[in-house]
């Protein structure tokens, strides 16, 4: 069952995404407030995907993004916002959200993104592989079939799109990836949004992951072009 929790103050709005999501075989559940939704996940935290207004009395959407992370690293968080600041998008994405839509769009929009989110997310539900799958650099471990980062032993908290970024570099190692190539891999052809996503997504790993964020030793910016883990260190 594909299900997704609807989080919109304005009942006209949430209406239009549900009816277009029910169209294509989404079961929805809809929540009025942050309030409300957290109730609900809480009771029945199944969900695939939840889509979060920001704009919201009471407990906004970013609130609310920091909450349900804290709750799953699996779950699909999609931002919805009718503001255009580049600040609004880049800190829903640091509060652990893998995409947002900027109101107003279209139901064509509204399903590929949604579609390809849940595509992402399904890859961790999938039948796991006969055999572990490890790949070793440095003092990491990555673990393809139970989808892990372990760092000198210990687990790092990954959502689904970042560890398809991790499994990306561990797979070319010391080799520059441009934001296009990492952006295509992770989100797919068809994605409609910016390559700025990819640069706020290696920022919340570099959090994660480096000793200290701001003077990175694994993950690398390879100046005008794009990023590359460095496996010597």
């Amino acid at each position: 069952m594909k299900k997704i929790l609807i989080v919109e103050d304005e009942e006209a709005i949430r209406s239009f995404e549900a009816i277009n999501l029910k169209r294509v075989g989404y079961t929805t559940v809809e929540a009025g407030s942050g309030e409300e939704a957290l109730q609900i996940y809480d009771a029945e935290p199944d969900f695939d995907i939840a889509l979060l207004d920001i704009s919201m009395p009471g407990m906004d959407g970013f609130a609310l993004c920091e909450e349900l992370r804290k709750r799953s690293q699996k779950l699909g968080i999609i931002m919805l916002t009718a503001r255009t600041q580049e600040m609004d998008k880049i800190s829903g994405l640091m509060k652990g959200a893998d995409d947002y839509i900027t109101k107003p769009f279209s139901p064509t929009e509204l399903l590929a993104r949604v579609d390809s989110l849940y595509r992402r997310v399904g890859m961790n539900t999938a039948a796991p592989a006969p055999v572990s799958d490890e790949i070793t650099l440095g003092d990491f471990v990555l673990n393809t079939r139970k989808h892990t980062l372990t760092k000198r032993g210990k687990n790092v908290e990954l959502t689904q799109v970042e560890f398809q970024i991790v499994e990306y570099f561990f797979l070319n190692p010391d080799t520059a990836l441009d934001r296009t190539d990492i952006l295509t891999k992770v989100w797919g052809t068809s994605y409609f949004g910016e390559e700025k996503i990819v640069d706020v997504n290696i920022r919340r790993l570099r959090m994660k992951i480096e000793d200290e964020p701001s003077s990175p030793k694994h993950l690398m910016t390879v100046w005008g072009m794009g990023y590359k883990w460095n496996s010597q260190n």
